[in-house]
């Protein structure tokens, strides 16, 4: 027979066990880096936009999957991922180095994100070759960075400003953009934009470099089949694909010979969504609120 005590921790217990299955699904095995609050310390500024938009997860694994179709665009960065990776074996072990790059860079003391950084540059170091074009690339190459930065900070505020818990403002999106620019520059990235106009213009400056390689088609058709098991999961799975997607421009879409949703569709979708995110964050909540400026 339960206890009153038994009875009265189930809740807790609950979430954290949902908590912990929501955070292994999309590759948290391990505890957050620890955070730093020190303004004088921080690599970010512990007030600033970054850490409450890379802090809801639920908007974040929308962000995060639009990233990925956009950056699958560039065949330089894509031959990369396909020469040089094996996401399809390891997609999760793919996802989990990317988030606790994110973590570290976001909530660390600054060694500790340029230690970071650092470790990304280094890897990066043997990550060259000749892409389908015939043309060399290198993962260092301070514009095809520039492309992944704009790529990640365009699909990262526009999964928050559609899906995130509190409303940003232009100044907001911003500011975002300007502390997004302080890590391009440290990972050498070439001119990185420092204002959402500026963000905007540089993806539109890529444009005539970007198109559907063969190694792309089949990144596309694998994020988009899913890599998770169980009813249940690949739903949410599905409702996040198609709302990352949502979050992309009808050009890139066009690019990714993925026809634009009707309208009724897309309106679904994303009250679908704008009703997970809650939930999501119930047992996964986000950094507590920061002052914006």
């Amino acid at each position: 027979m339960l206890s009153v005590t038994n009875w009265k921790d189930a809740p807790a217990r609950i979430r954290s066990r949902v908590n912990f299955s929501i955070r292994r699904a999309v590759g948290l095995t391990k505890d957050p880096p620890p955070r730093c609050d020190d303004p004088a310390v921080a690599y970010f500024p512990i007030d600033g936009v970054a850490r409450l938009v890379h802090g809801d997860l639920s908007s974040m694994m929308v962000g995060g999957l639009g990233s990925l179709f956009f950056q699958m665009l560039h065949p330089h960065a894509m031959a990369g991922v396909a020469q040089h990776s094996r996401y399809q074996h390891d997609p999760l072990g793919r996802l989990r180095q990317t988030a606790n790059f994110i973590g570290a860079t976001t909530y660390g003391a600054a060694p500790t994100a340029h230690a970071s950084i650092e470790r990304v540059l280094s890897v990066h170091q043997s990550v060259r070759g000749v892409a389908d074009d015939g043309l060399d690339y290198y993962a260092n190459d301070p514009h095809l960075l520039a492309w992944v930065h704009a790529a990640e900070t365009s699909m990262f505020l526009s999964g928050y400003q559609r899906f995130g818990k509190h409303p940003l403002s232009q100044r907001d999106a911003d500011t975002y953009v300007a502390e997004m620019a302080t890590l391009a520059r440290d990972l050498g990235a070439e001119e990185p934009p420092t204002t959402l106009a500026e963000l905007n213009t540089t993806l539109d400056t890529f444009r005539p470099e970007l198109r559907l390689c063969p190694d792309g088609v089949i990144a596309r058709d694998f994020v988009v089949n899913g890599f998770v098991e169980g009813l249940i999961q690949r739903f949410v799975y599905r409702l996040l694909i198609l709302s990352a997607l949502d979050l992309l421009p009808p050009w890139s879409l066009e690019m990714l010979d993925t026809a634009r949703r009707p309208t009724f569709q897309r309106v679904l979708v994303r009250a679908s969504t704008h009703v997970l995110c809650p939930v999501v964050r119930l047992f996964v909540p986000p950094t507590k609120p920061v002052t914006l400026r």
